[in-house]
């Protein structure tokens, strides 16, 4: 985490952490921590997808890479969440995984103690208390996730009057629901262009406030709200229904908020990468040992090709193969690969075989040509 930090991110900037859960597709009896999951891969929101596999809660950086010309999602911390039913059958308490997250927000914030950490999630993490355990932090942590559109939020507590007995107020009244809000014509809304998912930048409008959210028998959080719709001209066939989001930090501003968020969907990106270049889900262990090894160090070397390639580059672009089909733009993971196995198998073999017959020569030429065609290799 500090190399690609002291790489990647300057020392004033903020730390933006990506968060999510992955299911790695596995297979077999004697894996004991596996269990039935929902494919968000596959599924939809009609159709609904149940693999088994191993869930894996993944912290990640989200850093720009000078010469990729794009953020990406660097992983550095994976904890493996096991199914429900292992933890009955070994008689231990069940771990949700807003309470993997806890913990791993509370590791990050030991390790960097000073830094500004904002950690943005899916709605899967939009708990109560996740979110006041990491504001309650000694130096609390900004968490930017989804919020539901009929959330009971509520208006900070009045001052308390002198003399008046029993227990402090928690809350004020209650605001309007934000579906409400998102259909009332006195709603003050600002247009902004935005990064977008796809690197595209898209024209949006914002709706923005503050306050508590608040259930019973719940911690309240304090957080600023903000509402995303498309401009009223937008063509309806590609206009997006009213979302909202949430940052336990109020003093964010909307459109940062919206921009961190859509920074997310990189995880999938590197979940995708990892699965297709670096064999995830190919592994064929079954020990709980060999398990809670080899999918992070799997991982893990998709941050250290990255950093290998930023040493070797020093400044420079690396070669980007292109197909008769299919221009990229900027260099990608697979391109990142080849350039490391390029400086890595061009090296002295000495033989010791003792039958000469079984050595010959190549041109240096033909060589290479040998070695840069399978280091773009999948």
């Amino acid at each position: 985490m500090r190399l690609l930090l002291a790489a990647f991110v300057p020392a004033d900037a903020p730390i933006i952490l990506g968060l999510d859960d992955h299911i790695e597709r596995r297979r077999g009896a004697k894996i004991a921590a596996r269990g039935i999951y929902r494919d968000a891969v596959r599924s939809s929101k009609s159709f609904f997808v149940k693999t088994s596999g191993l869930r894996w809660v993944c912290m990640m950086l989200l850093a720009p890479i000078p010469w990729a010309q794009r953020v990406w999602a660097l992983p550095f911390l994976m904890v493996l969440a096991p199914s429900e039913r292992y933890s009955d059958n070994r008689k231990q308490q069940y771990k949700l995984l807003t309470d993997w997250a806890r913990q791993m927000i509370a590791q990050v914030r030991a390790w960097l103690p000073k830094r500004q950490l904002v950690v943005t999630a899916d709605s899967s993490y939009a708990a109560l208390e996740l979110l006041a355990a990491s504001q309650g932090l000694a130096e609390p942590v900004t968490i930017v996730t989804r919020l539901r559109l009929d959330t009971a939020l509520y208006d900070p507590a009045p001052p308390r009057p002198p003399g008046r007995r029993g227990a402090p107020r928690k809350k004020g009244a209650r605001q309007p629901n934000l579906t409400a809000r998102a259909h009332d014509p006195n709603t003050v809304w600002t247009e902004h262009t935005i990064a977008w998912y796809g690197r595209t930048r898209r024209k949006v409008h914002l709706a923005t406030g503050t306050a508590l959210w608040y259930h019973t028998g719940m911690p309240t959080v304090s957080l600023r709200w903000v509402l995303i719709a498309d401009p009223v001209d937008t063509d309806p066939a590609q206009a997006m229904a009213p979302q909202a989001l949430l940052c336990t930090d109020s003093s964010v501003a909307a459109p940062q908020i919206v921009e961190w968020f859509v920074l997310r969907w990189l995880l999938e990106v590197t979940f995708e990468e990892a699965r297709a270049h670096l064999g995830i889900e190919t592994q064929r262990q079954w020990s709980d040992l060999a398990i809670l090894r080899t999918t992070p160090a799997l991982l893990g070397i998709f941050s250290l090709v990255t950093l290998f390639a930023h040493h070797l580059l020093q400044g420079q672009q690396p070669a980007t193969r292109q197909a008769a089909w299919y221009t990229k733009e900027a260099p990608t993971f697979s391109d990142t690969l080849a350039l490391v196995r390029q400086h890595l198998w061009p090296v002295d073999i000495i033989w010791m075989s003792p039958n000469n017959s079984d050595i010959i020569q190549i041109p240096r030429a033909l060589f290479d040509r040998l070695t840069d065609t399978l280091a773009f290799a999948t």
